[in-house]
């Protein structure tokens, strides 16, 4: 849920999706502050040019250092489209490889005890 641009709801929709699979409800809100006002920016041009790369192109990037929620309503669906496609294939992807690695780590340091 951190990937997705739904700022202030990240944490809210990752504990409920956390209670939906029995997960770990601090790691699953923690998890969610990989977007941060650092990380927005870069974070919402990956995931529109995953969404771009998948629907093909669209208008265009927005351009410009920062963007505002304004901005992006302003947009429309062929932004948000991209924007909301790119964020679940990121987020997909980097949960799955991450609890991979973890998981790896864990059985590796069960073994070692």
């Amino acid at each position: 849920m951190g990937c997705f641009p739904i700022f202030g709801f990240q944490t809210l929709l990752g504990v409920a999706l956390a209670s939906l699979v029995r997960g770990n409800h601090l790691l699953a809100a923690a998890g969610t502050w990989i977007s941060n006002p650092i990380t927005d920016v870069p974070m919402i041009w990956i995931n529109y040019q995953m969404g771009s790369l998948l629907l093909g192109p669209g208008k265009g990037w927005p351009g410009g250092a920062i963007l505002h929620h304004e901005t992006l309503s302003r947009l429309g669906w062929d932004f948000a489209a991209r924007l909301l496609l790119g964020s679940t294939v990121v987020g997909v992807v980097a949960a799955t490889v991450s609890g991979l690695l973890c998981l790896r780590w864990l059985e590796r340091r069960q073994r070692a005890s």
